[in-house]
């Protein structure tokens, strides 16, 4: 734990707290700029215990926040976790002390393009500088290091959660007991880049874009992002999922009009995806984050080895892919697999049998909830947790 940054000696638990990091030592990001000052915004559920060994980090995908388990303070939708995480629940905040934080570069509190830039007192824009996966792991680092804990009992995550909890088994081994990486791979694959440069486009064609300067002019490029966001909920799906939802339903008519107006249940459902995304989310920080998705290379960056990144690790995993995942095909998680196995970690791996595609970790799957329970279960014996629940102290 770093000397550098304040210690909380007695952590709060509560939605949308904040804390300012860097300013005793600049964040150094892996484009080479540095950040004196982050804001993380962070949410946290249930009680550390005397000896700070019971704390989960849950890493959020590309368009969550913070708020995992209480309701979004835009959408007043329930958190995006929250069936999981709560009393006697999967992620039991009677038992365990649950931390869930905005990424670097997010629109939800944590500093990212639309905050202010301090030398010039306007909005950053595409002056803020580039960030990565690992840039995001260092700033949730340095809010553990403030909450006083050294050792995460474990880091979990879906999708770019999932990449982050990679990134901390690979840049902070000793400070990670447990890894559960879900529906993830270790690099984005051309595919992936290639979804993800549509909806940047999506974004950059739109007129009030602005060249990123939409703030400045008082503008917002909703339709851009709009559309960037349905072309990516789509790979969040499966076709059996579709199919089975819409099918070739027509929406509200019995016949086709002849235009372009939304005639299938499912045009208008991505409409809908598209039109509510935009109330919550910032079109620069989209571009940031998917950018840094992108540049995501584990092996890359360990001499186009895998296995290295995790060599001489002794951090507990669990990998779980999904049958219809087309996004994060198991392959993926597959070769994560294989590289642990390569370095003689200690890793489980289960594949769970589902239809509704890369978004399965975000619905009720009664398998994948059985194996993240057992896995936990597992690992908190072997960490020396009580299978009972922490003592409240009011």
């Amino acid at each position: 734990m770093s000397a550098a940054e304040p210690v909380s000696t007695s952590p709060a638990a509560g939605a949308d707290l904040r804390v300012t990091l860097g300013r005793d030592r600049p964040i150094r990001l892996d484009c080479g700029a540095e950040l004196g000052e982050v804001t993380v915004a962070y949410s946290t559920y249930g009680r550390l215990n005397p000896d700070r060994s019971n704390a989960i980090l849950i890493c959020h995908a590309l368009t969550g926040d913070h708020h995992v388990a209480d309701p979004h303070p835009i959408t007043g939708k329930p958190g995006w976790w929250s069936p999981l995480v709560g009393p006697g629940r999967l992620f039991d905040t009677d038992r365990y002390f649950v931390i869930c934080s905005n990424v670097l570069g997010g629109c939800m509190g944590s500093t990212g393009p639309a905050d202010t830039d301090p030398a010039t007192g306007k909005p950053w824009g595409l002056s803020f500088p580039v960030i990565t996966i690992g840039d995001m792991v260092e700033v949730q680092a340095r809010l553990i290091d403030h909450l006083g804990i050294d050792q995460l009992f474990c880091v979990v995550g879906g999708s770019m959660g999932g990449m982050q909890v990679l990134e901390w088994a690979h840049a902070h081994p000793e400070r990670v007991f447990a890894a559960i990486p879900i529906a993830t791979a270790a690099r984005h694959s051309a595919q992936n880049i290639a979804f993800n440069e549509v909806g940047r486009q999506a974004i950059m064609a739109d007129p009030d874009w602005c060249d990123g300067d939409y703030q400045n002019q008082g503008k917002r490029p909703k339709r851009g992002l709009a559309v960037a966001r349905m072309a990516a909920h789509i790979t969040y799906l499966s076709e059996p999922a579709l199919h089975q939802k819409f099918g070739r339903n027509l929406q509200n008519r019995e016949r086709v009009t002849y235009g372009f107006d939304a005639d299938f249940q499912v045009e208008s459902y991505l409409r809908h995806q598209g039109s509510t995304f935009v109330d919550r989310f910032d079109a620069n920080s989209y571009l940031y984050i998917t950018r840094a998705m992108d540049y995501f290379d584990l092996a890359g960056e360990n001499g186009g080895v895998l296995a290295n990144a995790f060599r001489g690790t002794r951090t507990r995993f669990c990998v779980i892919s999904f049958t219809s995942d087309w996004l994060f095909p198991t392959a993926e998680s597959r070769a994560v697999v294989h590289a642990l196995n390569a370095v003689a970690a200690s890793v489980s791996f289960v594949e769970i049998r589902s239809d509704k595609g890369h978004d399965a970790f975000l619905l009720d799957e009664p398998e994948f909830h059985a194996t993240l329970a057992g896995f936990l279960e597992g690992a908190a014996a072997h960490r020396g947790l009580p299978s009972f629940p922490v003592r409240r102290t009011e």
